[in-house]
């Protein structure tokens, strides 16, 4: 049997205002062709389907569209769970109808445990794979508020509410393994998991255990026989482990991604009679749809690179660091013009000349944009003159209520 494990689309996520449905589309079609070309049995999706809670028809018919393709193919399950960007009533909202054509969603952790556990059929109807399909985990879902906790309380329960979570939904799969015979137990999460890699611009949003809490391998019962993760844009795996894996977006987020090679996994289990199904894993590299390319250095070296890359024919999208110590008073003007007459396009202009950072911590062109809403407190607390000591309460505290709205948002 032959598994894709795959996750974090974002779907509709745009680049400096730029909309990439383009670059969707042609991931979700190599994708496709893949599953053909490889005769893939299983389609895994582990959350983050869409970048934001309300999708835009845009992006919901490319959803669709690459779901009804795949179902026509030789793949015989597709298995979809919510990421922390998605809203589950929306991705619950046709459930049923999708069922019809073997795509199970899980949007949002069911009051019947049991609803999390998926025993796929094989085409003559014989069981061949348990899922165990667990949706990105609210704190509504794991834990109880107590009067008078504190931030380490909150993280102790969190990671306990979750360990629970999964262990009672592992237990099930167990039992129905013993009466399906020997067949491999899959696992989903949408969650940070303790020692995960990120890179800056990825949009991995801490707002959830990644800010609060991180998880260890001991929350997944060590008789589970791959762990298919999202959350995390860098395709990793967990510690030591090869069948625990992140297998990252498909598509750089930012320019903090540009060169990081994108990749989906192919997971493969041998029919085996032994108490063990091992699986065979490989990592299938996704092809750069859209060149994105950060240059930084001052004008000349700038426009030298440009130059380059007009030379190439390239059509690459730019985010450009001005670093230079000279005033560059026309720095826009100057590569506009260097891009004159190509199809590069030009997302982003910083302008982080030596003597702007010297004269004042913020620069002249520093726009909301360039901050997140963490930095934005920290300018709060600096104008306050909290002093550091004392940050470190409030901080957790506004990430915390950062949470609560978002969850709130989510639901609407």
């Amino acid at each position: 049997m032959k598994i894709i494990h795959t996750s974090d689309w974002h779907i509709g996520r745009t680049l400096y205002g730029r909309k990439r449905y383009n670059e969707f589309e042609a991931f979700l079609d190599w994708l496709a062709e893949l599953i053909e070309k490889e005769n893939i049995d299983v389609l895994l999706v582990a959350g983050d389907i869409f970048d934001t809670s309300t999708p835009s028809n845009r992006a919901q018919e490319i959803y669709y569209r690459f779901l009804c393709r795949v179902s026509l193919s030789c793949c015989r399950h597709v298995v979809v769970i919510a990421g922390n960007h998605d809203s589950p009533s929306f991705l619950n909202a046709p459930k049923e109808l999708l069922r019809v054509l073997n795509v199970h969603v899980t949007g949002s952790a069911p009051e019947n445990l049991e609803d999390e556990v998926l025993v796929l059929k094989d085409p003559a109807g014989k069981s061949e794979l348990i899922v165990c399909a667990v949706p990105y985990l609210r704190d509504r879902d794991i834990r109880t508020v107590e009067a008078g906790e504190s931030i380490e309380d909150k993280n102790i329960k969190l990671v306990q509410g979750i360990k629970d979570h999964y262990g009672d939904v592992c237990q099930i799969a167990r039992e129905k393994q013993k009466e399906a015979g020997n067949i491999p137990i899959v696992a989903m999460g949408h969650l940070f998991t303790a020692g995960g890699k990120t890179v800056d611009g990825d949009g991995v949003r801490e707002l959830y255990v990644g800010s609060l809490a991180h998880v260890g391998r001991d929350i997944f019962p060590s008789f589970i026989d791959y762990i298919a993760l999202g959350h995390l844009h860098v395709p990793q795996k967990t510690g030591d482990s090869e069948n625990m894996r992140y297998c990252g977006s498909p598509i750089p987020m930012g320019y903090g991604e540009a060169n990081q090679k994108k990749s989906v996994v192919l997971v493969e289990f041998e029919k085996n009679e032994s108490e063990n199904n091992v699986p065979k894993i490989s990592i299938q590299p996704v092809p750069t749809f859209q060149k994105l390319i950060k240059i930084s250095g001052d004008l000349d070296s700038i426009t030298g690179k440009i130059k380059e890359l007009k030379t190439s024919s390239s059509k690459a999208w730019l985010e450009i660091e001005y670093t230079g110590e000279d005033i560059a008073a026309n720095l826009r003007e100057s590569i506009d013009e260097a891009v004159a007459g190509s199809e590069i396009e030009v997302r982003k202009i910083r302008n982080k000349r030596i003597i702007d950072r010297i004269i004042s911590r913020m620069d002249e062109e520093e726009t909301l944009d360039d901050l997140n809403v963490e930095d934005v407190f920290t300018r709060c607390l600096d104008a306050r003159g909290i002093p550091e000591e004392k940050r470190p309460l409030y901080i957790e505290t506004y990430k915390e209520t950062l949470k609560s709205m978002y969850e709130e948002e989510q639901d609407m």
